[in-house]
């Protein structure tokens, strides 16, 4: 069962970055905005459609099925990272926030020109890894999955999101960096060592 989140101002977990694209260019922040640069690919054929979790917005649906330890997506062209006290000291920081995810350590990537990664919505019982920038499949996903993660690998250490799971109404706090890493590198560890991902490493050559 998923349990995920929905934001507040009415959109997806993923919408928050739109509003803050939005939010920044209404207030004449265009030009430093766009500076902020970062891609990551989606592996798998995929459409953006709303999505299913009750009050959200738009999420990320898979076109094609995936294995359980294959990449959803992966970190691309990613040309600056910063850390959390240079971000929060910007003039426009409160809307960058809502667009900065960690990658590692105290290190964060800014992504406000929205790619459709970005619709990868929130669940405290994802179908995603989130692990250094990566989403893995934590299982056999058939066409028509939305993508989840958990935000919590996303957020600075105590950071809390500006909305709640949609059902259990739980704030979603950042981990700290080493809570993060030992429970991702734990699932990741899980993944690789079944007979599924050993087949399905052979597949990729």
């Amino acid at each position: 069962m998923h349990v995920e989140g929905h934001c507040a101002e009415g959109g997806s977990c993923g919408d928050r970055l739109a509003f803050s694209w939005r939010r920044s260019t209404a207030r004449g922040y265009t030009a430093r905005v766009l500076t902020f640069f970062v891609v990551r690919m989606i592996l798998p054929r995929y459409h953006i459609a709303p999505s299913r979790i009750p009050g959200a917005g738009k999420g990320l649906f898979l076109d094609e099925p995936v294995a359980r330890g294959r990449l959803v997506t992966a970190p691309d062209d990613i040309r600056k990272v910063y850390k959390f006290n240079e971000i929060e000291a910007l003039p426009d920081a409160h809307a960058l926030l809502a667009a900065t995810v960690r990658w590692f350590e105290d290190r964060y990537t800014v992504s406000p020109e929205w790619p459709d990664e970005c619709y990868i919505n929130h669940s405290f019982s994802p179908c995603g890894l989130w692990h250094l920038g990566f989403v893995f499949a934590l299982d056999d996903l058939a066409p028509g999955t939305e993508i989840t993660v958990d935000y919590r690998h996303l957020l600075a250490p105590g950071q809390e999101e500006d909305f709640r799971d949609a059902t259990t109404g739980q704030a979603i706090v950042g981990y700290s960096w080493a809570q993060s890493l030992t429970a991702s590198t734990a699932q990741l560890q899980t993944l690789i060592a079944s007979p599924k991902f050993e087949q399905s490493a052979v597949d990729c050559g």
